[in-house]
């Protein structure tokens, strides 16, 4: 997969895609079928399949001052719709030029002259231009006279409830990652480079993988079981773990991060790229009487995180 980052001075073959438009954040079920629907739309696979997204989410650049609310980052996004087999991802950066187009200009100059797109699809609650004042029908007008088709997704439920970012964050929040995973379509990720930390698990015998959480909505604090893919190194692969996502009350340290310790694994992976994959949540943080303690749960974590795992 390609990733550009303007709308001008494409390569030829990069040009003409049927794409799905929107911000793509948790790349959910409901993503899912609008993707879906790009893809079948290809004019018999002529066409190549894209996404054009925002980064960054048009809600940081409204909001800076709101709670971090993304489930992903760009990183996670692209290997996600990478693995979806999207050939383009136009991941246009939202400024103060993007935003400041009209619907109509918007239209124009980025999907019909800059993309040349061919075919669009956008779910039903799509909104763009300036002032979000475009309507999914607004674009489907637009098309017509810019000479690209456009097709108007419905929105998704399961189970009487539309799968949405929102529902999926509430979800985490309340530490339900099987349900999130139930709208995801796969388990609920936090990808990123793994960072030096004061290396505290491997003087327990738990040597564990550091990994920054910032600008992210965070699940619950406390003890999962994951699954962990090593994205790049001579380790690449997938492992089973458990994983500590929180303050580290023990110590005092306030500020979160996500730290996984790896079963049977062994390998330094400072600089290398993890992707977390939440399973089960087993417990809240605690702070315990002493390392003994600590390390005595910590066993009991690895343990539990194991059958989970191993049952899947």
């Amino acid at each position: 997969m390609r990733i550009h980052h303007h709308w001008q001075g494409l390569p030829a073959d990069a040009r003409g895609a049927s794409v799905a438009m929107g911000n793509f954040d948790g790349v959910h079920l409901g993503h899912l079928s609008v993707i879906d629907r790009a893809r079948q739309s290809r004019n018999e696979g002529a066409a190549p399949l894209g996404v054009v997204t925002f980064e960054p989410h048009p809600r940081q650049v409204f909001a800076p001052e709101a709670a971090p609310f993304r489930l992903m980052n760009a990183e996670a996004r692209a290997n996600r719709l990478a693995k979806l087999g999207v050939a383009e991802l136009y991941e246009l950066p939202f400024d103060a030029n993007l935003s400041g187009l009209s619907p109509a200009e918007f239209a124009r100059q980025v999907l019909a002259e800059g993309l040349g797109v061919s075919h669009v699809v956008v779910g039903a609650d799509f909104r763009f231009g300036k002032g979000r004042t475009g309507t999914a029908q607004d674009l489907a007008t637009l098309g017509q006279s810019l000479g690209f088709a456009v097709t108007i997704a419905p929105l998704l439920s399961i189970d009487g409830t539309e799968v949405s970012s929102t529902a999926i964050r509430q979800a985490l929040a309340e530490g339900r990652p099987r349900a999130a995973a139930a709208m995801l379509g796969h388990w609920h990720r936090i990808d990123g480079e793994v960072i030096h930390g004061e290396k505290r698990g491997r003087q327990l015998g738990y040597p564990t993988a550091n990994m920054s959480v910032a600008g992210l909505h965070l699940p619950r604090l406390g003890v999962y079981a994951v699954r962990a893919d090593v994205l790049t190194g001579p380790q690449a692969g997938s492992y089973m773990g458990a994983a500590s996502l929180g303050v580290r009350p023990m110590f005092g340290v306030n500020q979160p991060n996500l730290e996984t310790f790896l079963f049977d694994f062994t390998g330094d992976l400072y600089g290398q790229h993890l992707s977390i994959g939440f399973v089960d949540y087993l417990r809240p943080e605690m702070k315990f009487d002493g390392l003994s303690a600590l390390i005595t749960q910590m066993e009991a974590d690895c343990t539990k995180a194991r059958e989970i795992l191993s049952a899947l």
